[in-house]
Order: structure tokens, then sequence, then C-alpha cells
């Protein structure tokens, strides 16, 4: 099972190209990535932003990624449907007092308070988000948004990697873990066992932090997504589909802003 934000560690693509086809009327085009050895069977992917993605070994021929495709094409389609109806009720965000901004899965009310004699900073008080600026901009209030996003997603971040590893047996010693915004992942782990972690994911719940971090530890012992790979899921996690499509379901949501 493919998911939508891409959580699995992969090398760089070697080779890039277009792919298309029919489904329910509707042309799919498909972005094609031939990578290394490391890959040895097709992953499908479809990005909250609607791209439709395809990670196949070099061997495999256009054909034979096509009737790949075409097989997963109503999963694909659902897919589209559902990340395109999120889309329609995401609103450009505008820095102003009254919006909705997440964190660690619950909402808060932005309040912007224009202060020219104070220290410029984000404050969570009394279930509000409180972000004073000497001169009332949305590029500053998104600005220092972001910068108060990557703070705490590191420090939540490295608390549950913490708190997880009691789990992941395997793992042999604490990984490093990089803070990295990025418009179509959750995470990533290297050969080496870094771990990337993408500061929205702080606005997600723990329960689904815990689930995105897991993921990349079981990568340190399998790195595909292999019948081990999800076995390790099912130990450590039994319940990560649930959590998975909950996360999925709130991606675009999250994704949107700082």
């Amino acid at each position: 099972m493919s998911v939508p934000i891409v959580l699995n560690a992969q090398p760089a693509p070697l080779a890039q190209s277009w792919l298309s086809f029919y489904y329910a009327d509707e042309l799919i085009q498909v972005e094609r990535a031939q990578r290394g050895r490391e890959v040895s069977r097709i992953l499908i992917k479809v990005d909250p932003d609607c791209r439709v993605r395809v990670s196949a070994p070099a061997s495999a021929s256009d054909e034979q990624v096509l009737a790949a495709l075409k097989r997963r094409g109503r999963w694909i389609y659902q897919q589209l449907r559902e990340f395109r109806a999120q889309l329609t009720h995401v609103r450009p965000r505008q820095y102003i007092s009254g919006e909705s901004h997440y964190y660690l899965g619950k909402q808060y009310v932005l309040k912007v308070i224009e202060a020219p004699d104070e220290l410029q900073r984000v404050r969570l008080l009394r279930g509000k988000l409180e972000v004073s600026v000497r001169v009332k901009s949305a590029g500053k209030v998104s600005e220092l948004l972001r910068s108060w996003y990557k703070a705490r997603a590191r420090e939540v971040f490295d608390r549950r990697l913490e708190a997880v590893l009691q789990q992941t047996l395997w793992v042999a010693a604490k990984p490093p873990l990089r803070i990295l915004s990025m418009q179509t992942q959750w995470g990533s782990c290297s050969p080496a066992g870094r771990i990337t972690l993408n500061p929205h994911l702080v606005k997600a719940s723990r329960e689904c932090i815990d689930y995105v971090i897991l993921h990349e530890l079981c990568h340190i012992a399998e790195h595909n997504h292999s019948e081990r790979f999800y076995r390790l899921m099912q130990q450590v996690m039994p319940q990560w589909e649930k959590t998975k499509k909950r996360l999925d379901g709130m991606a675009a949501a999250l994704l949107n802003g700082n």
C-alpha cells in the first residue's frame, strides 16, 4: 500500500519522463522517475497537490509501468478526487486575526497584536496563537510563525523520537535528526540512518507524529517497503493504517502556509 505523502528513504532520481493514461474519461499525467538498484518494484504515489508520481526500475519499460498504473487506476482516481476536495476547502493564508492554525492536532485562533515597543514573538496563550509585531504585516507574521513552528518541531520531534526508540529494538543508537520544510514528504531516512522530518508535521497529533517517526525508524532495518518493513510497522504500531489515513486526510490543511 503506497502513501500519498512520501515517507520512504530514496536516492535521487536518475532520469525523469512523463506518462499518461485515461481513467473515467480523465487524462491522468504521471511523472516517472527511474531509480537505482534499491528500487526493485514499481511504486505509485499521489501527492496532496495532486501530482501523480511513479518510481520504477530502469529495466521496466514504459509499457510495463503504464500497465501497473492502469491496474491502480481506480485508486489513483479516488486519491485525486479526495485531494481535490480537500484543496477546495483550503484557502490561502492571509495571516490576520481570526484565522485558524494547527498545532499538535488542535486548532488555534490566530491573534495578531501590533505592539511597536514590544518584542516580536509568538505565544500560545489561552487557546489562541498570539503573534506580536511592531507593524502589522502578513509577511512578518508568516516569518515569525515559520520560525516558531520549526523551533517547536525540533523540540517535540526530539522528545517523541526518544520515546518511541524503546519500541524499535533494532536501532542501536538514537539517530541524528534534521528538520527540513518539504511540500510532498513528512519525512525520510537516509541510507546512513539520519532521520529528516517536516516541521509542518508538528501541526498534527502526537499519534501522527509517532507514526511518521516509527515509519522512518523501520527504514533503518528495511530500506524499501517490503513485507518485512510492514511486519515491523505492525509490530510497533498495530493501528498505523488508521493513523496514516487520518494524517493523509489532513495533509492539505497542515501543509497550507508556513
